[in-house]
């Protein structure tokens, strides 16, 4: 099974986009046993806020709110996805995350065999685009576009999406189509969706103890629905994806949609090393 872990920033990545020196070689070592282990997919961290937007629909009215964000630790920092054989192996890896001091959540992620064959399914829609997408990114992973950077856009959970409730076969058919656009002109990167926190996990760290608590969650706001992964040129075009996926998410039978638009960090971001 996959799974996202999904970290808590704090003030000190929204001040400086890093962590602490300590908190920097505490990751890498993570990452490394990660990596030997053969379990991570991907990581990410996340340039601050002042970088990012939030779009939101409301009345078929649009609102574009540019950062920095307020509460630091109820912003998203970073993420790893993982692949383990049980949830159980998943929450091991989650109790071994670098975390002196915050929150990472663990999610797990949709897969094709969790949305039911609907009889009314056409040879050629959204089922068979996701599978052709998935192989081509497996195959040849997208090259990076010159002059682009690259951004998540965290899709904000909601009563339907917590529920569990599946989108219907248009909304898929028109999300499958959205993303097929995004893998013709090489912007897109990757996605996914995230299943409801009732299935999830979350690691609390505080004064030197750790503690798990199981979901659901009641902090919908806060809580993470689906991302997506585009390289583009700018802010703007992020937001201009970031609208027609709201257009789109909302025909699940929701009023209102939220997507937060987080630039990420690159290598050039990471402070260079001198000797003394």
């Amino acid at each position: 099974m996959r799974c996202m872990m999904l970290v808590k920033s704090n003030e000190t990545i929204e001040k400086t986009g890093l962590a602490s020196e300590h908190d920097l070689a505490e990751m890498g070592r993570y990452n490394d046993e990660l990596t030997k282990a053969g379990v991570v997919l991907s990581g990410e961290g996340f340039l601050p806020s002042s970088r990012g937007a939030r779009v939101s629909l409301s009345g078929g009215k649009f609102t574009v709110t540019k950062g920095p964000f307020a509460e630091p630790n109820r912003l998203i920092a970073g993420f790893w996805t993982i692949q383990t054989k049980s949830k159980e192996e998943a929450v091991r890896w989650l109790e071994r995350a670098p975390l002196s001091a915050g929150e990472v959540e663990l999610r797990p992620l949709f897969e094709m065999e969790d949305f039911p064959a609907d009889p009314a399914e056409q040879a050629g829609g959204w089922r068979d685009q996701e599978g052709a997408a998935r192989e081509a990114f497996q195959a040849k992973p997208p090259a990076r576009l010159p002059g682009t950077k690259r951004f998540i856009l965290l899709l904000q959970s909601d009563a339907v999406t917590e529920s569990g409730r599946m989108p219907t076969e248009e909304t898929l058919s028109k999300m499958g189509a959205l993303m097929e656009a995004g893998v013709r002109d090489g912007s897109m990167l990757g996605g996914d969706g995230l299943k409801p926190s009732s299935s999830g996990v979350k690691m609390k760290a505080a004064a030197g103890k750790r503690t798990l608590v199981d979901g659901p969650f009641a902090e919908t706001k806060e809580l993470v629905a689906g991302y997506t992964l585009l390289q583009l040129r700018s802010l703007e075009d992020a937001i201009a994806f970031a609208q027609r996926w709201l257009e789109i998410h909302v025909l699940v039978g929701v009023s209102t949609g939220e997507i937060e638009i987080r630039e990420l960090m690159e290598l050039g971001d990471m402070p260079i090393a001198t000797e003394a």
